[in-house]
């Protein structure tokens, strides 16, 4: 009898990326775009998608064709699934959000090289069917956006007092105007990501016992 769609084995590699092996704060992959997109909310959630789409999209190519690959061109072929994804979606994004994508700029190209899409197609996609692949990248996928949302909207709303355009911090609140707050530059600068996505860590980790390193 075969294994339903939803077991709870495949729900799992749902919702562990968003917890208890998350790609950027347990398995710290990907950092590097995590400090480089999240000055503003709108650009990480595109790459949030962005990367979304690829890793699900890469992982099912992969275990479609996981019989077939030889075992010495495996990386070459994983590269050329990768570019050829991100590829497509650098397009879409420069013909429907383009002045996200300049905002992105070589952000997207750079998903290529980002360390949760090749260590997913191989530890993952490479000995798994296609629809556990899929929710492998979705989740994963899912994790790393998680993570770069939260950033985003911190950096965003403790920076500029907006979150997406949209004012949240009263004028009324500021100094200017006779109240007693001000923007914090420092957050809209990528060693305030860093801090951040540290806090984020020791946050999970005082909650997830689990995570602490013997």
């Amino acid at each position: 009898m075969s294994e339903p769609l939803f077991s709870k084995k495949n729900l799992k590699l749902l919702s562990d990326p968003l917890n208890s092996s998350n790609p950027i704060t347990v398995q710290v992959l990907g950092i590097c775009s995590a400090l480089a997109v999240t000055a503003q909310l709108k650009p990480a959630i595109v790459m949030s998608i962005s990367v979304i789409a690829v890793v699900a999209l890469g992982n099912v190519i992969i275990s479609l064709l996981r019989n077939t690959i030889p075992n010495r061109i495996r990386i070459i072929v994983q590269l050329v699934v990768i570019a050829a994804l991100v590829i497509l979606v650098d397009q879409i994004l420069k013909a429907y959000v383009y002045d996200v994508s300049k905002q992105l700029s070589v952000f997207v190209g750079l998903i290529i090289t980002n360390c949760i899409l090749m260590g997913r197609l191989e530890a993952f996609a490479l000995g798994n069917r296609p629809w556990q692949s899929f929710l492998d990248g979705i989740g994963n996928g899912s994790g790393y956006a998680a993570i770069l949302i939260i950033v985003a909207f911190f950096r965003e709303l403790l920076g500029s007092g907006s979150v997406l355009g949209f004012r949240i911090i009263p004028e009324s609140w500021y100094i200017a105007n006779g109240g007693f707050y001000a923007n914090n530059g420092m957050m809209i600068l990528p060693p305030m990501a860093l801090i951040t996505i540290g806090i984020i860590i020791w946050v999970q980790r005082s909650r997830n016992r689990k995570l602490i390193e013997n």
